[in-house]
């Protein structure tokens, strides 16, 4: 996991630099920004691995931040929020964060979130390796091509931008395609179980994705299993 990089957008001083220097230790480059706009202006310069998104900033918060970048980028977010509303935890999930931390925050938690999305990204990319060394699609329907190396998507040749955690949540649902999977199941394996969240979570990833896939089809690639989970035909 060594030289990754983290991108922590976050105004307080004395927590962006508590987690820039445990993060450091533990291997990863860190680069901080103390605020919305210099946080999006990094995306570009830094190309962070994983960003650490606060709430709570003086000049954009960090919902319009996280909306802005997943429209643009495959980049895995943890969102720290000074409270525990599920309101906004949902809209956080909503706009493409894959995960939400409260503070006061534990810092070893917070390396150990870390390290699991990387691990599970890492996994990912060995498998598609694995899968097929001359970088074969996995093909949904006669529309939908994924290419797993690439972490890229495509609608009839045009590629569609998913986030971090939508990328994953269809490629379980492909790869285990025809068998109903509980949302349980699903949060367990693309989330993982550090992650605290209930089937929400789930249900608001499903719909963006269908959004993206099926705006001009009349029945939907993911079949609801109503009161167990879903199931990608």
């Amino acid at each position: 996991m060594g030289n990754r990089k983290i991108l922590i957008i976050e105004d307080e001083e004395n927590i962006s630099d508590i987690l820039s220097h445990y993060l450091q230790n533990e291997g990863f480059q860190t680069k901080v920004a103390n605020g919305g706009y210099q946080g999006l202006q990094y995306v570009q310069e830094f190309a962070p691995d994983l960003i650490l998104l606060d709430v709570m900033m003086p000049d954009i918060d960090g919902f319009e931040v996280c909306k802005r970048i997943s429209a643009n980028h495959i980049i895995p977010i943890i969102m720290i929020t000074a409270k525990l509303d599920d309101i906004d935890k949902i809209l956080g999930m909503e706009l493409g964060a894959d995960d939400y931390i409260t503070k006061p925050f534990n810092i070893r938690e917070v390396i150990v979130r870390i390290k699991t999305i990387f691990r599970r990204i890492d996994l990912i990319s060995v498998a598609a390796a694995a899968d097929h060394p001359e970088y074969k699609a996995i093909k949904i329907g006669q529309e939908i091509e994924i290419y797993k190396e690439k972490r890229e998507i495509y609608k009839h040749g045009s590629k569609i931008e998913f986030t971090n955690k939508e990328y994953e949540l269809l490629i379980y649902l492909a790869e285990h395609r025809g068998r109903v999977i509980t949302r349980e199941e699903l949060l367990d394996q693309v989330w993982g179980y550090e992650f605290i969240g209930d089937g929400r979570t789930v249900d608001i990833h499903v719909r963006r994705i269908r959004k993206k896939l099926d705006e001009d089809k009349q029945s939907s690639i993911i079949e609801t299993i109503f009161g167990v989970g879903y199931k990608l035909g």
